[in-house]
């Protein structure tokens, strides 16, 4: 579905974020209840921008974590919304967050000139790391029109199925989540550049290594094994050449991938404990329960609790203005 010659999808994502960050200008202007009532809105619309990719999760990647989240992330997002519009102003922190995710990855997303670099940067990044470790099948174009295809077997006949990078295989998702919590939160710039440059480079190394793996594991049938391949048809109704693809990609890696990105928050939050604010308000959405992370894990991290430097969003105090300007200096 499309208005004009624009998918739905992107017109759904571009105007969330821009009332998201329409939000954050108005809080940071002072205007913090019609930041509130706008950035309810955007949560709607963000909402309703995810309903609209569960077929594509469901129907075209074949992602049983993908389809549940974006089913979860209609009443979370409405929830969240309904927590602003009825006063909840520690919510805007993760309002602004989200804005910054959003022009992070939207542009990456949406404005091709940015997607071919992306796209085919990361295939031959990809495809060094495969000739490190002996594969060389050399990089042709992919059913999506960019140099991003594998060529172990370009016509599919032999290993039954080789792989193509797309935006998603590029690590611009979690990089976007992470650039978002850090440049969302109330810190200093110069405690924020560690954290930031450390979480994308491990992002994009484990991305890396991701890549390499999925694109060895499918040509090469690494999971073509009967039970295996029962799933697949059976409960996903997909062919059972793909198999060893979808075992790689959508159950190995994607899980792998959620304890990665518990271990780059928990980095994270050692270098910037400000990182807390805005998934203390996630942990509200989920469970309805306040939660202080730097108060219960603050002797682990060594943080100092008394103090107002976990400020969830809006101008600074005049002390937290006095001790920025001595870090900047």
């Amino acid at each position: 579905m499309s208005i004009g010659s624009i998918p739905l999808g992107d017109v759904l994502a571009w105007s969330a974020i821009a009332a998201f960050v329409a939000a954050m200008f108005l809080e940071w202007r002072g205007a913090v209840d019609p930041a509130r009532y706008l950035a309810a809105g955007a949560w709607v619309v963000f909402g309703v921008f995810w309903l609209t990719m569960v077929p594509h999760y469901y129907l075209e990647v074949k992602s049983p974590i993908q389809t549940l989240l974006t089913l979860a992330a209609l009443p979370l997002c409405v929830y969240a919304g309904y927590l602003l519009f009825q006063g909840r102003e520690s919510m805007l922190v993760l309002s602004n967050a989200i804005a910054f995710m959003g022009l992070f990855y939207l542009p990456a997303e949406t404005i091709p000139l940015v997607r071919t670099w992306l796209i085919e940067t990361t295939a031959a990044q990809t495809h060094f790391g495969m000739e490190l470790l002996g594969h060389s099948p050399g990089i042709t174009e992919g059913s999506n029109g960019y140099m991003s295809k594998f060529a172990f077997d370009p016509n599919e006949t032999v290993t039954g199925r080789t792989t193509y990078i797309v935006i998603s295989c590029t690590g611009i998702g979690s990089m976007a989540i992470f650039g978002g919590l850090i440049a969302a939160v109330n810190a200093p710039l110069k405690r924020k550049v560690t954290p930031f440059v450390l979480s994308i480079g491990v992002i994009w190394f484990l991305n890396l290594v991701r890549n390499v793996f999925i694109g060895l594991a499918s040509p090469w049938g690494w999971f073509q094994q009967a039970p295996f391949v029962y799933v697949v048809t059976e409960f996903m109704g997909a062919p059972a050449e793909r198999t060893s693809y979808l075992v790689a990609h959508n159950f190995i890696a994607q899980s792998l991938s959620i304890v990665a990105l518990l271990g780059i928050t928990y980095l994270v939050v050692q270098l910037l404990p400000e990182v807390f604010a805005p998934l203390e308000e996630v942990l509200y959405i989920l469970t309805g329960t306040e939660y202080d992370l730097a108060d219960a894990l603050g002797q682990e991290f060594g943080l100092d609790t008394d103090s107002d430097t976990t400020a969830a969003s809006g101008s600074p105090s005049e002390a937290d203005l006095g001790a920025s300007d001595r870090d900047d200096d």
